[in-house]
């Protein structure tokens, strides 16, 4: 692990079409639409619940909590960042109360789903209750029932795991992070041998 640093992943840039879309409302305010970042061609898919902190308080830009996390996780069950993509439920991060559950099912399935059938992944990773709930449109859900297993979600094979950011809170979740992960790991492999 003493190799492993956290870098700013390529950003894959938002649709002209799209940077304005005022459809759920977080337009107003006034953080950019982050479209995703990491190899658009993935065969793997990382959904999280919104873009979080991007850049400091004079705007430099900076690798957050969350993703350290995330990326170090990853590191350490052996993908690349070639083998990922990240993206979220809603592509802006909220700044003020807003209409939640409305929010994030407009953005799912005005921007999400769409690229979802662009990307093509193999293989999609939910991480959080937030981004399980909205991806599986089941309120009920919840990492701790979820993990462990393979689910099949609009089509697409879907595993869980706790967020990052929980990780990061919670040091005794990073043994089942890193479990999830390599549950997911294991399933690709086996994946790329043939279906599984």
């Amino acid at each position: 692990m003493s190799n492993f640093c956290p870098i700013e992943w390529r950003k894959d840039p938002t649709p002209p079409s799209q940077i304005d879309c005022p459809d759920c409302g977080l337009l107003e305010h006034g953080t950019r639409m982050v479209w995703g970042e990491g190899n658009p061609a993935a065969p793997i898919m990382i959904i999280l619940d919104n873009p979080g902190a991007r850049e400091d308080r004079e705007g430099n830009s900076f690798v957050c909590g969350t993703r350290q996390t995330l990326q170090k996780a990853l590191h350490e069950v052996g993908f690349s960042p070639s083998d990922l993509y990240v993206t979220f439920i809603i592509k802006r991060k909220p700044t003020r109360a807003y209409d939640k559950e409305q929010t994030r099912a407009t953005c799912m399935h005005k921007h999400l789903l769409k690229q979802l059938k662009e990307n093509k992944p193999l293989l999609i990773i939910c991480l959080g209750n937030i981004a399980v709930q909205s991806f599986f449109e089941n309120q009920e859900a919840e990492v701790k029932t979820f993990r462990g297993k393979w689910h099949q979600v609009h089509g697409y094979r879907t595993a869980v795991a706790y967020h990052p950011l929980a990780v990061r809170r919670r040091p005794n979740l990073w043994k089942l992070f890193i479990e999830d992960l390599s549950f997911v790991s294991t399933g690709y492999q086996t994946l790329k041998k043939g279906p599984f």
